[in-house]
């Protein structure tokens, strides 16, 4: 057997190698200084493995993309069976209108369905060719599995609004002091 290099013996102890491997190369590695070629069987034979490799190496990408796309699938179906068990019917003669895919769309409702989509109670979600009203723990659920389901939602938009810039107008209002005799 031929003598394994260093860095050979290296990649044995840290189990990156296979000792067959490794002596293998060690041979070819002989071979080449003297003088002798590896046999075209061998090369074939090693064109084979690197084909086999690639072929797998495919395969388990292709399985990858397979499994993420159900994966989604499954999610998507499991936010449309959470619309369809938790949604809202929608009546009245009010007309509450929202944006949707560029363009500005209308539903009627009455005075208090209006009140909660106003103040996030209710949210829009596209379902079926259509859309429906979800509660909003059923809304936050629909956003975890397919957040491009949701059309609109009032409180997530001013929340984040009002956090972000009261608590800078906060840090920076407290400077100044409030005369109690002020009259508006």
């Amino acid at each position: 057997m031929a003598k394994l290099n260093a860095l050979q013996e290296q990649l044995l102890k840290a189990g990156l190698a296979k000792k067959s491997k490794a002596a293998e190369a060690a041979r070819e590695q002989e071979k080449a200084r003297r003088g002798e070629a590896p046999s075209a069987a061998a090369e074939i034979q090693r064109e084979a493995e690197r084909a086999r490799e690639e072929k797998v190496e495919r395969d388990r990408a292709l399985a990858a993309a397979q499994k993420a796309e159900a994966q989604a699938k499954a999610l998507r179906a499991q936010a449309r069976q959470i619309t369809l068990d938790k949604r809202v019917a929608v009546k009245g003669d009010i007309e509450y209108r929202y944006p949707i895919d560029g363009a500005i769309r209308s539903l009627l409702v009455d005075e208090a369905t209006r009140r909660q989509l106003a103040n996030g109670q209710l949210v829009i979600v596209r379902f079926e060719d259509g859309v429906a009203l979800l509660p909003r723990l059923a809304a936050e659920k629909v956003r975890e599995r397919a957040p491009d389901l949701i059309v609109l939602d009032n409180r997530s938009a001013a929340d984040t609004a009002a956090t972000a810039g009261s608590t800078e107008d906060d840090a920076y209002y407290a400077q100044f002091t409030v005369p109690d005799d002020l009259v508006w």
